[in-house]
């Protein structure tokens, strides 16, 4: 999950292609990786937008190995490679959220891409240009929520994510010690601030005396910054942290370096907390990337569900994460609040089902409220439980 505060597919064609592709592709920046591979085909029908095209294109602001969000979103473009395997992939790693995005995927769709997935909520504004400009190709951009008159071949989508942030933090909630858990976080962003309050709601509804102590480090891949709010949050006798940052591993590696548990983000990192690791929050972009890639190849994009704030999540049943592997210390009892909380949001729950109250003591979602999706991530605030003030920019 993206912020617009700043800059920030099966076997691999031969090199002598690879280099044709990067030497094509107009990059953004001397960090910016290019790379083509085996993806899907099948023709749409003609005069469709997004349909008789050789190529799809993704396009990730981070590395495809970050251990987070850019490495989920990457196996997710993978994943369409191999449903499609007579369309080529490309895909470009490190792509700011300005102009520099428009230059690349307009790159991509002179290599004949007619399906473009704009992966970072910076990368919205670019998108929409990019849409408006070919009408032709479907442009879908991931994690915004959109309002008023759109181009028919742009749309957005995303996962309810806070579901299973939710469910980690009732794990969170019976592991600790010292019921100080631990957040770091990049930016103030509607979807930061439902994971930071699902987190804390999920841990409360286990143990009432947690609290969840947040640092922001208004960036989404700073080492430095992640390293300085590991240690300020450890000072503070915090003994489980999580994250919402797109590189991962530096948060995950100093807290297992200081014997403490670690709740995980994006993608599986078990490997580097083998010791410490509790559970997390995994994206599986796999089967909703090829959904909507059929979709349009079959011509029907414009007009369907993914035009604007298209959601799934536990209640639709193809939700695009999982909740990632155990570690040692989660008990069998902890194990089965989380399978009963996730049956009852499935069925007619919400990690944010009323009362739900503020750090002011407001109460925000009155008593048997089910707040919808849209309200959700228009969150502004942080729950009770919460300790730390929201920036104001």
């Amino acid at each position: 999950m993206r912020a617009a505060y700043g800059s920030r597919w099966r076997t691999r064609r031969t090199a002598a292609l690879a280099l044709l592709l990067a030497l094509a592709l107009p990059v953004a920046s001397a960090c910016a990786t290019n790379t083509s591979e085996n993806a899907a085909g099948g023709g749409g029908a003609a005069g469709k937008p997004g349909t008789g095209g050789k190529a799809i294109g993704f396009i990730f602001v981070g590395p495809k190995d970050d251990y987070g969000y850019n490495q989920a979103a990457y196996e997710g473009s993978q994943e369409v490679a191999k449903a499609f395997p007579d369309l080529k992939v490309l895909t470009a790693e490190n792509v700011p959220e300005d102009d520099n995005a428009t230059r690349i995927m307009e790159g991509m769709i002179s290599q004949g891409a007619k399906i473009i997935f704009a992966t970072s909520y910076g990368h919205k504004d670019p998108a929409l240009k990019v849409a408006a400009a070919h009408p032709d190709v479907v442009v879908v951009q991931q994690g915004n929520l959109v309002d008023g008159a759109l181009p028919p071949n742009f749309g957005t989508y995303f996962g309810t994510v806070y579901e299973p942030v939710y469910l980690a933090g009732i794990v969170a909630g019976k592991t600790t010690k010292s019921n100080k858990l631990g957040y770091v976080y990049a930016f103030p962003i509607s979807q930061t601030l439902d994971n930071i309050n699902a987190f804390q709601l999920g841990a409360k509804s286990v143990n009432p005396d947690a609290k969840t102590y947040t640092v922001n480090t208004s960036s989404w891949c700073d080492p430095g910054k992640q390293k300085a709010a590991v240690d300020s949050l450890l000072a503070q006798g915090v003994d489980v942290v999580s994250q919402h940052q797109d590189c991962t591993a530096t948060v995950i590696k100093a807290t297992e370096a200081a014997g403490k548990y670690t709740v995980g983000y994006h993608a599986n990192a078990q490997s580097i907390a083998p010791k410490g690791w509790l559970t997390g929050s995994e994206w599986k972009w796999g089967p909703l990337y090829t959904k909507i890639v059929q979709k349009t190849l079959d011509g029907g994009f414009t007009g369907s569900e993914y035009n604007a704030n298209f959601r799934v999540g536990l209640k639709t049943g193809d939700n695009p994460f999982v909740q990632s592997p155990y570690g040692p210390a989660v008990s069998e009892e902890t194990k089965k609040l989380v399978e009963e909380a996730a049956a009852k949001i499935a069925k007619d729950s919400s990690p944010f089902a009323g009362p739900v109250v503020d750090q002011d003591g407001k109460v925000q979602v009155p008593a048997g409220t089910i707040p919808d999706y849209k309200t959700i991530e228009s969150i502004t605030y942080f729950v009770e439980g919460v300790v730390g003030k929201i920036p104001s920019s």
